[in-house]
């Protein structure tokens, strides 16, 4: 006879059941299915329409393998597979007689492919954002939450080893500077890397939580925690404010180096109060990227020779110094160049009143100097760097004066800086 369990205690018991349920409604998609890159439309819905799995354009570029928001405007990616190597029209991701699932180029040549140790029967996009590839009697052997690139979805967690790459720039799914880390050690980590490679440089945000972290879980309820192995937490990344019933969500690590927690609501009467039927932000860490960064190698949280200024939005803004324009203006994180030609070092007392010092408050590239001098004043810091070839920017604060050479590195500027740059270019 079936014993009528208290209400209390069954929810107690259904929420100690694993996130990657196979209890879900989907299609099937069978041995032998494919898709083929030719537009937007060549993909595979969940049954509620939500997320879809297949190919989307990126500008002229080529086509990425993806997973997206199937039901908003903005088809926002949330997992790829090919971002180091766009593939071009033509190309086809199928599901082989075989079990094999593979992506390959309009030549035949593989591109990528799934990795899994049994055969697999057939494929689904579920109505979480995870694609899974699954045997006969319905075991997950592939899932692209095991795999993920820059996101996290409500009810995915990350385990120690697992790690978010984040993306080179905002339409660039190739792998950029910046990697968050949950370490075998249990500690939860934001790194820069050694760019072009994908090793971890320096640090920049940590939870501290050295021997003690297990998982990093983006709960049901919307709630992103690190918890101990025993289910404790040790740390609260974002609180709920917004329902996933109500709102979609995603937490990503995004080129700026910024985790963000995301919401979107999912109709006009989600957003009745303060909701913009748009991505916003919940949650970021750091604080403020811009002071977060200072590196003794690569250029800091924007690139060589610019600066990086927060803004209301709490969004680091990339900009240069006088006398200075981006090298690629479309990408303003890719650093800065001079527009004018640098003091001769074999004539630098007689050029010296072909330039100036424009000054900058409250800015400095930190770790850029070669000399340093103390006490001294402004007009003796300004004379130094003027009659000094190498001398790229001078920084005066308190009677202390630093030289800069190019290229400047871990540029900010804030009220917490103090002092003032001078900035050299010719007049």
């Amino acid at each position: 006879m079936a014993v009528a369990l208290p209400f209390a205690l069954s929810l107690m018991l259904l929420s100690l059941l694993p996130y990657h349920t196979h209890a879900q409604t989907y299609s099937n998609v069978t041995l032998g299915s494919s898709l083929t890159a030719e537009g937007n439309n060549s993909f595979w819905a969940s049954p509620s329409d939500e997320f879809a799995f297949g190919f989307q354009q990126i500008r002229n570029e080529g086509f990425l393998l993806a997973i997206w928001f199937n039901k908003i405007p903005e088809k926002t990616i949330v997992w790829s597979a090919n971002g180091n190597n766009l593939v071009q029209r033509g190309s086809r991701v199928e599901l082989a007689t075989g079990g094999q699932f593979v992506l390959n180029d309009p030549e035949g040549k593989q591109i990528w492919n799934a990795v899994y140790a049994s055969k697999v029967s057939y494929a689904a996009m579920l109505d979480t954002g995870n694609f899974v590839l699954a045997s006969q009697d319905s075991i997950y052997l592939w899932e692209s939450f095991d795999h993920p690139t820059d996101t996290i979805l409500p009810t995915q967690m990350l385990d120690l080893g697992s790690q978010l790459v984040a993306r080179f720039s905002e339409k660039n799914y190739s792998n950029g500077r910046f990697l968050l880390i949950l370490q075998a050690d249990g500690d939860l980590i934001l790194y820069t890397t050694a760019f072009p490679t994908d090793s971890v440089n320096f640090d920049y945000w940590s939870t501290g939580t050295l021997g003690s972290g297990f998982q990093l879980i983006f709960d049901q309820s919307g709630y992103i925690n690190l918890v101990t192995r025993n289910g404790n937490k040790l740390s609260v990344l974002s609180s709920n404010t917004a329902s996933t019933k109500d709102f979609y969500q995603r937490a990503i690590l995004e080129y700026d180096g910024v985790f963000r927690h995301y919401v979107y609501p999912k109709s006009a009467d989600s957003s009745r109060e303060k909701w913009p039927m748009a991505w916003y932000p919940l949650s970021f860490i750091p604080e403020n990227i811009c002071m977060s960064i200072t590196t003794s190698t690569g250029s800091g949280a924007c690139g060589f020779n610019s600066y990086c200024e927060l803004g209301d939005d709490q969004r680091p803004n990339c900009k240069c110094p006088p006398g200075y324009s981006f090298l690629d203006p479309d990408n303003t994180m890719s650093g800065c160049k001079q527009n004018f030609v640098t003091q001769n070092c074999e004539k630098a007392s007689q050029e010296k009143d072909q330039f100036y010092l424009e000054e900058m408050i409250n800015t400095d590239w930190p770790l850029a100097d070669y000399e340093y001098f103390r006490p001294v004043t402004e007009d003796w810091c300004r004379e130094a760097c003027l009659g000094d070839c190498f001398c790229a920017v001078a920084i005066f604060r308190n009677g202390k004066c630093w030289k800069k050479k190019i290229p400047l590195s871990n540029g900010r500027i804030d009220p917490s800086v103090g002092g003032k740059a001078l900035i050299k270019t010719r007049i």
